[in-house]
């Protein structure tokens, strides 16, 4: 089998059993979790998507790994063409779930380690790009999930890995074994790691020497023995559980704090380990396939937005409101750049000597940048144009109270012939958009932060290029 459908997907994971703790108490079932299950359900939506006329031919393609046809989130990009249909998936996606899918960050660690493990294997003589296919095919083969485990907690920033005062604030190596070893430490911010299959571990940052035993790569299942999800907390997050005021009928973001407690890894699952001049290579190849892949997701996100912005004028009344639609205006702007940085990183990517392509680094990084800005600002637009009861609008069970509901539907009535409960519902819509911190906070701090896309920036941007330019045209000779 290659292909899963929706509910194959579901039901793949409620066969899983791992150790979940939220809000103090023990998880025991995942999938039917109202809170988890809007995330899963987001990431279902890859799958259900796959199976859908309009969508097929984007989201399903060949690999020359496995017999018959693989969801592209499972295949690393072969081609210009594979980099381009990453980002317009992206944005198809973004725009059905209004928020994130999950699904992007697993096939990032897949791209990276497609291009780093060959690299790796042509000097030091190792066997991780064989491993690696073999896990590559399992994936596809299965038409698995993958959930990217980089971040690491870092402890004291000011410190290195090795300067740490408890080396556990990097996940590192604690024993080696005849069939494997075994690690320890924390991941952060591991968005919609109950609706992976798989965790694939890359490094957080670069390494150097005296650091092999953080220098790490590997794959191992969401249950593996050890490994603990503890769900954090976000804004809004109770009211799944709550079944009221949820806003997004369907969808959801949730991003656990992931522990590994003495985990074991198979050799066969490892994919680096103690190669530590080949980790920075590693964070940027998956920083960089992130950055390309937020342009397209958040862009979907504004397509939301926009929409929301356009019906709650409707509802209003504003329509012939000219600074608003101003506003609306700028919302598109902020979308159509976005989107464009990340499709020329894609047209303007390369082979690496694996087969895999990559992207435009500066430009996917540029993408960045514009959307921890953008999306910030895309976001008070849309709350400017929709009004101040996106802050404090009465409960549902308020508006269903016999007592008070009648009179709650008077005074939250819009334009005429409107029906209340339309301009309740897209009121709701635009809080969750608006004050979602575990997706809003993503837009600046998603694939690195600032201060890292800036700093990548001016690395990979060829600078004496530039002052050749300048100096030619000054008539100055070196």
């Amino acid at each position: 089998m290659s292909l899963k459908t929706k509910d194959e997907y579901i039901e793949s994971l409620r066969q899983m059993k791992p150790t979940v703790y939220m809000f103090g108490e023990k998880v025991t079932n995942v999938v039917d979790n109202p809170r988890l299950r809007a995330g899963i359900e987001a990431t279902g939506a890859t799958y259900e998507m796959a199976e859908m006329d309009e969508y097929r031919d984007l989201l399903v393609t060949k690999s020359p790994l496995v017999e018959g046809l693989v969801n592209r989130f499972t295949l690393p990009p072969a081609s210009i063409e594979d980099l381009v249909a990453r980002v317009k998936i992206n944005r198809i996606l973004g725009r059905r779930v209004g928020t994130c899918h999950q699904r992007c960050t697993g096939l990032d660690c897949l791209s990276a380690l497609s291009i780093v493990t060959y690299d790796i294997d042509q000097k030091r003589g190792t066997r991780y790009f064989e491993r690696f296919r073999e896990f590559l095919k399992y994936v596809q083969e299965n038409d698995l999930t993958g959930n990217a485990g980089v971040t690491d907690v870092k402890g004291d920033r000011s410190l290195s890995p090795q300067e740490q005062s408890d080396k556990d604030m990097y996940l590192h190596v604690v024993e080696h074994r005849d069939d494997g070893i075994v690690v320890r430490g924390a991941k952060g911010h591991q968005t919609g790691s109950l609706s992976s299959h798989e965790i694939i571990v890359l490094p957080t940052r670069a390494l150097r020497k005296g650091e092999e035993e953080y220098a790490l790569a590997f794959a191992i299942p969401t249950d593996t023995p050890g490994l603990i999800h503890v769900v954090g907390r976000s804004s809004l997050d109770t009211r799944e559980l709550d079944g009221c005021d949820t806003g997004n009928l369907y969808y959801s973001k949730y991003c656990p704090t992931v522990i590994f407690d003495n985990v074991f890894v198979p050799h066969e699952r490892i994919f680096m380990c103690g190669e530590v001049e080949f980790a920075a290579d590693l964070v940027l190849k998956f920083s960089s396939y992130h950055r390309q892949s937020h342009g397209g997701c958040k862009s979907g996100k504004i397509d939301c937005m926009t929409g929301a912005a356009l019906t709650m004028m409707e509802y209003n009344g504003t329509t012939k409101a000219s600074h608003l639609t101003q506003k609306v205006i700028d919302m598109i702007h902020r979308a159509e750049t976005l989107y464009g940085c990340s499709l020329a990183a894609s047209y303007e990517g390369n082979k690496q000597p694996s087969g895999t392509y990559f992207i435009d680094t500066v430009l996917a990084n540029t993408s960045k940048i514009h959307e921890g800005k953008e999306m910030a600002e895309a976001t008070r637009l849309m709350v400017d144009v929709c009004g101040g009861f996106v802050a404090d609008l009465p409960s549902d069970r308020d508006i269903q109270n016999p007592e008070i509901g009648h009179l709650l539907k008077k005074y939250l009535s819009g334009a005429k012939d409107t029906p209340v409960e339309n301009r309740v519902r897209m009121f709701r819509l635009v809080e969750k958009m608006a004050m979602e911190s575990a997706d809003t906070i993503s837009d600046v701090h998603g694939g690195g932060s600032p201060e890292a896309h800036r700093v990548t920036l001016l690395r990979e941007s060829d600078l004496e290029e530039k002052r050749k330019a300048a100096k030619r045209l000054a008539g100055i000779e070196d």
